[in-house]
């Protein structure tokens, strides 16, 4: 979930640019805020729903894919001074989302035509031929490469959102305890990163940890669904007074969660107890029932939700 200060701009932005789809919405008018729900549908699929209804709702929480939530507090587009953090600042935690596509190059040229802005460009930096949009919040989008053994006709696939953790010994076996598989680790030195995919994207015949990191890479670029990609700076699980920003900070709110949809909303809350870094919403806790607020080991919201979908007044707990 990202916030955002102007819906008519994002949603144009991920609809038009990105070549997203709504699938979804909720609106809260007793706490003023609106949330989308987008997914990058398979190439020509035809989307008749109308987001809002029973129907809509029916859909979206019965995906295999995810979904990026854009949640936007009435009025904040009018406000010239309201800005949303983007991450990316000394200690930030949230780093940016992703999408895949065929030519990384090709791609930016057809995004700058439509007025998109960069961070940084295919052959600018260390790290040549992926690139980073600025979003119309001021959220980076990496554009990557995927892979070409697998054929996917979607020009854009929402394929990641990157997170800093503090120590992946604590942070690996907490998503991998929600379900998660580790199917790349990549040590850059000073960084390493780490991509983690739910079990719909997992070939359960596929050892990942024995797999080249050629291998591996070419797997995780052929995934059509998002993958969490978990980036730790090495040292920082040594600093006992280091901490992340997690998005949710007075003056420093934007990124606001990931979530997990589950059969269970209590059973998991039960079984993520256990993992012992506690709730910010347990499922009966605050004004709506059956739904939960984890933290993970960086303090990052971990929303758990029951699959299939609720009622619509019990989507949201609190006023983001």
């Amino acid at each position: 979930m990202l916030r955002i200060k102007d819906p008519k701009k994002s949603i144009a932005f991920y609809t038009d640019a990105m070549g997203m789809t709504v699938i979804d919405s909720f609106d809260f008018p007793q706490w003023n805020f609106k949330s989308w729900f987008l997914a990058t549908l398979p190439e020509g699929e035809k989307y008749a729903l109308t987001p809002g209804t029973d129907e809509a709702h029916a859909y979206m929480w019965n995906i295999e894919g995810t979904a990026l939530e854009l949640t936007w507090n009435y009025g904040t587009e009018k406000d010239p001074n309201q800005k949303y953090h983007p991450g990316n600042e000394e200690k930030d935690g949230f780093g940016h989302i992703a999408f895949n596509t065929d030519d990384v190059y090709a791609a930016c040229d057809m995004l700058e035509m439509a007025g998109v802005t960069f961070k940084k460009k295919p052959d600018e930096g260390r790290m040549k031929g992926l690139a980073f949009a600025y979003d119309p919040d001021g959220y980076w989008v990496e554009i990557v490469k995927r892979s070409e053994e697998k054929k996917i006709p979607n020009f854009f696939n929402f394929s990641q959102t990157m997170l800093r953790i503090k120590d992946p010994k604590k942070s690996i076996p907490f998503y991998e305890a929600l379900g998660m598989t580790v199917v790349r680790a990549k040590d850059y030195g000073d960084f390493s990163n780490y991509f983690l995919a739910s079990s719909s994207s997992i070939d359960p015949s596929i050892d990942y940890s024995k797999l080249s990191d050629d291998d591996a890479k070419t797997m995780l670029s052929m995934m059509f669904g998002p993958i969490l990609e978990l980036t730790h700076n090495h040292g920082t699980e040594v600093q006992e007074d280091f901490k992340h920003h997690n998005g949710n900070e007075e003056g420093r709110q934007g990124f606001g969660h990931i979530a997990f949809v589950v059969d269970d909303v209590y059973a998991a809350c039960d079984n993520i107890r256990g993992l012992g870094y506690g709730f910010r919403k347990e499922a009966d806790g605050g004004n709506m029932k059956g739904l939960a607020f984890a933290f993970d080991p960086d303090g990052y919201s971990v929303e758990i939700i029951k699959r299939g979908g609720m009622d619509l007044g019990d989507k949201r707990v609190e006023s983001p």
